[in-house]
């Protein structure tokens, strides 16, 4: 029996739960499959209920009895309420089976005849409920619901505590959510069941929030616009959907600089303890909120004299947080200094930041703070505006550059110079190089509704089609409008030819055709002396040729590298930096690769370019990947996959490249989603050159996972593309020995002969010697399988030396793996220690799982096989709960931080467990775990 399913959340709750939610979730449900109970924490509209109600529509189904309260803030006085909330509907059921003092006593409480309380009945009422939940579970599993366990009447709460704390074996779990600041959740923790697993809702990343937006359908609001919902709700769910709500309810979007519009109905819950302020502390409070970093020494330059006084007064009325380590002033939650900026008088939010125009120190806060002082038009102030914007692109924050060249422009008059729009270009820009797509595309349409002269038409169209990163395919109709804007202009016309260079590759996926227009283009730039033009067009012309494997490549690097150089091609992701390292990392010089890629990371990184970024960010891990530095690569990896969700910049190739860090360091479930994720991605984005990156990095991920014959197909598909593209170079991808290994194993050794064969011919011209050294492994696995084994381990011995010298070291692994498994059987010894030793220097969990199966395997044919140290295969259930929970994410993969992050407990107490695991199972790391899940799945 399940009652009360009236009380269901309806199937649209889960779509908002996995937004950000999908580990905690999992976590959560993992627990109540165990048998144990979960509790749920965190402030005021951070989800909690969300996700109860979606737990308890999950997990529900599994119970025979679902027992449910939520209580309220104006019903708490009211004794027995939850009580009667939860044992209501049974209370028919249960009554006869409970002693006659202890049913009388639950009966006077849920109805209210009679007179029982706690004080005269509380043993009775205390073992009543015990005996009920005890009754109830003897017929089948029991999950109680609680929700706001806050607001639960303290008689409700002391007699479920005194029973959760007695349930002992009986099958009866709770599920509850609680309010709390920090880690206020102790004393509901105490009474609970004692395995009950406390899991604390954080606030959402700007890309969940994003998400959660969008599928509210809140989906046209701009990047820049997306990120300041995120700041002011504070990654609060609840907060950033009201805040959507508001945006998307105005008739007109805040300009630059503007608050967000703050709906009543939070005004409301932020600002009630405003009016127990003083005026003058009320004033004070105001001038922080307008300022940026607001600090007690500001404020008395801005003419506060009292701040000390009128902003403990705040703190102490919970509307300021304290900073006993430093001066700043900072509001306890960032919706508090918009909601009372938001409702203060157009006049007083000026006098504050002219206040502040004059106390800053900081000349870009000045300015900030003139303009939003400032109405109308003002050749002066936009001038200073345009200054600070200049100083701001200069420090490395082109995403408040741009914010200040919007400024500038609005109070830039009509016939200006510099004119209003040549400064909203210029923004746009800024915002291109912030990543904020969306705000740069708006601005270049508006410029373009007017805009005559065709330098800056050109300018605008350059913004458009950038804005559309890999979907050139959906700005076709921009280039014959760009080309007529040009002119005969070689200046102009070089801008647009550098653009239909890339459309040539990406949508057309023709490197020859590409090639050729990146040659055109940079001869039209010389000719209309623009170097930084031409520079870029030389780097493109340098990457599609080594990409194609063309001669000239060195010869056009150096080109691209000559003086005069401009800073930012120099560190652009399209530039001669980029270029060389692309070049070196397929010349398999990996540490000057390494160094060169770290250099230009760093330098994007001080100069706030977004997307430059991204992209470095994965080239560095692909490095620490082909270097067999698994456990970097993977970090970076989804470091990067990260920033590109956040940032919308570069998804498919982040993807691409996480996938393969995956399958080698991580979880090959995820690589085969990432791979197919990013396959998907380039396909709607009509990218032929990363459809075939995606697809090699599928192929490869089904290798890892077992699956030869769908290696097969994803990567003959990739073989087919890549010579359709008229790709030659066998570095690009790395993906030919998989195949030939795939062929193999599927029982097509001649194939993969062929694929090898073909393949070899172009590394030997391009002189790639890893590509070279894996062709060889793969085709001693061809002559294994054709019966010639000799010469198959004499060619394995030898690859697995040279990969070494290469300073390939997963590669080298995989050698030595495939000489074990070549040995396993025949005459002589037979050990994975090799394999296994190379794999976990280079932290490569999915492949060290490969040699603890394989072990298995031959351990009844072999006596040569090593004694095993690992526990038996139910081992664990010896373990605590929580030492079971670390011991499964160790055999996943996880690191201890990662750990830490989804059971949302500290670093060192993971490692306090794991040292605890490794005394009861008599092991020594945690390599052992993992051997102990290879030997499980083996069974």
């Amino acid at each position: 029996m399940t009652v009360r399913r009236d009380f269901k959340e309806p199937a649209r709750c889960r779509p908002d739960l996995v937004i950000g939610r999908d580990e905690l979730f999992t976590a959560a449900r993992d627990q109540l499959t165990r048998g144990g109970s979960v509790l749920l924490h965190g402030p005021a509209g951070i989800g909690k209920s969300t996700v109860l109600r979606a737990l308890a529509a999950d997990y529900g189904e599994a119970a025979r009895t679902v027992l449910r309260c939520s209580a309220t803030e104006s019903e708490s006085h009211l004794p027995f309420l939850a009580l009667a909330d939860l044992f209501g509907l049974v209370l028919d059921e249960i009554s006869d089976k409970l002693p006659v003092a202890q049913r009388t006593a639950l009966e006077s409480a849920l109805t209210g005849r009679g007179e029982s309380t706690l004080q005269r009945d509380g043993l009775a009422l205390r073992l009543a409920v015990l005996s009920a939940l005890r009754a109830l579970a003897a017929a089948g599993p029991v999950l109680l619901v609680a929700d706001d366990l806050q607001w639960l009447d303290s008689a409700s709460a002391e007699l479920l505590g005194f029973a959760a704390r007695r349930l002992g074996d009986t099958p009866v779990q709770l599920l509850c959510a609680v309010r709390t600041e920090e880690q206020e959740y102790d004393r509901h923790l105490r009474a609970s069941p004692p395995d009950t697993l406390a899991v604390r809702l954080n606030p959402l990343s700007r890309a969940q929030v994003s998400a959660l937006l969008d599928h509210r359908g809140y989906t046209d609001l701009p990047r820049s616009t997306m990120r300041e919902i995120h700041r002011t709700s504070g990654g609060n769910p609840l907060f950033a959907l009201e805040l959507g709500r508001a945006l998307g309810e105005s008739p007109t979007p805040p300009r630059p600089g503007e608050p967000l519009p703050v709906p009543t109905s939070l005004r409301a819950l932020v600002l009630s303890r405003l009016d127990m302020l003083s005026d003058e502390a009320r004033r004070t409070l105001l001038v922080a909120s307008a300022g940026a970093r607001p600090t007690l020494a500001l404020l008395h330059a801005a003419g506060r004299e009292n701040a000390e006084a009128e902003t403990a007064q705040a703190a102490a009325l919970g509307l300021l947080a304290t900073e006993p380590e430093g001066p700043a002033v900072r509001f306890a939650h960032p919706l508090i200094s918009a909601a009372l900026y938001a409702e203060a008088p157009a006049q007083e939010r000026r006098a504050a930041h002219a206040a502040l125009s004059t106390a800053a120190s900081d000349p870009i806060e000045r300015a900030r703070n003139l303009a939003l002082a400032t109405t109308g038009t003002d050749p002066e102030v936009a001038a200073r505006l345009a200054e600070a914007a200049a100083l701001a692109r200069d420090r490395g924050a082109p995403s408040v550059a741009a914010s200040l060249g919007l400024l500038a422009a609005r109070h830039t008059p009509p016939g200006g110079a510099p004119a209003p729009d040549e400064r909203r270009l210029q923004a746009a820009e800024d915002a291109i190089t912030a990543g904020e797509v969306d705000l740069a595309r708006d601005i270049a349409r508006e410029v373009l509704t007017r805009a005559t002269v065709p330098a800056e038409r050109i300018r605008a169209w350059e913004v458009v089609i950038e804005a559309a990163g890999q979907s050139l395919g959906e700005v076709d109709a921009v280039f014959p409008q760009a080309l007529a804007d040009a002119g005969d202009d070689p200046r102009l016309l070089a801008l647009v030819h550098y653009r239909l260079a890339w459309r040539k590759l990406i949508v057309e996926g023709d490197f020859a055709e590409a090639r050729e227009e990146a040659a055109h283009t940079a001869d039209l730039a010389a000719r209309g002396d623009d170097r930084r033009t031409e520079l870029m067009a030389l780097s493109f012309q340098a990457s599609t040729e080594t990409l194609m494997g063309h001669p000239n490549a060195p010869t056009t690097i150096k080109r691209a590298l000559r003086e005069p150089q401009d800073p930012y091609v120099a560190c652009h992701h399209n530039g001669a930096g980029a270029a060389r390292f692309r070049w070196l990392l397929m010349s398999d010089q990996l540490p000057e690769a390494r160094s060169t890629i770290t250099a230009l990371l760093r330098e994007v990184r001080r100069r706030g370019m977004v997307e430059s970024e991204v992209h470095f960010q994965r080239f560095l891990a692909e490095t620490e990947l082909r270097s067999g530095h698994c456990g970097r690569a993977l970090d970076l990896a989804r470091e990067s996959l990260r920033l590109a969700r956040d940032s919308g910049i570069g998804l498919g190739a982040s993807a691409m490249l996480a996938s393969l860090a995956e399958a080698s360091g991580g979880d090959v479930d995820r690589a085969l989603a990432l791979a197919r994720e990013a396959a998907g991605k380039a396909e709607e984005d009509g990218d032929q050159m990363y459809v075939s990156r995606a697809l090699a990095a599928l192929g490869h991920a089904q290798l890892v996972a077992g699956d030869a014959a769908g290696a097969v197909g994803s990567l003959r598909r990739v073989r087919e593309l890549e010579q359709g593209l008229g790709i030659t170079d066998p570095a690009r991808g790395r993906w030919q020995g998989d195949l030939a290994e795939a062929l193999v194993r599927v029982g097509e050794p001649g194939e993969a002969q062929d694929v090898i064969d073909v393949t070899r011919e172009h590394a030997l011209r391009l002189g790639r010697e890893s590509v070279l050294a894996v062709l060889d492994r793969a085709e001693a696995l061809v002559r294994a399988a054709r019966g010639d084994h000799e010469a198959a381990l004499s060619r394995l011995t030898s690859v697995q030396d040279r990969l070494a010298k290469l300073g390939y070291g997963l590669e080298e692994a995989r050698a030595a793996f495939a000489l074990a498994m070549l040995r396993t059987g025949r005459p002589g010894p037979t050990s994975y220690d090799e394999a296994a030793r190379l794999f976990r220097r280079c932290r490569a969990l999915p492949w060290l799982r490969q040699v603890d199966a394989a072990i298995a395997a031959a351990a009844p044919e072999t006596v040569a096989v090593p004694p095993r140290t690992a526990p038996p295969s139910d081992a664990l259930e010896g373990l605590a709960s929580m030492e079971r929970q670390v011991a499964a994410l160790v055999m996943e993969g996880a690191t201890n931080r990662e750990i830490a992050a989804r059971l949302f407990i500290s670093v060192k107490t993971v490692e306090a467990t794991l040292t605890r695991v490794y005394r009861k199972l008599g092991i020594r790391s945690r390599v052992d775990i993992v051997r102990l899940a290879a030997g499980r799945h083996a069974k």
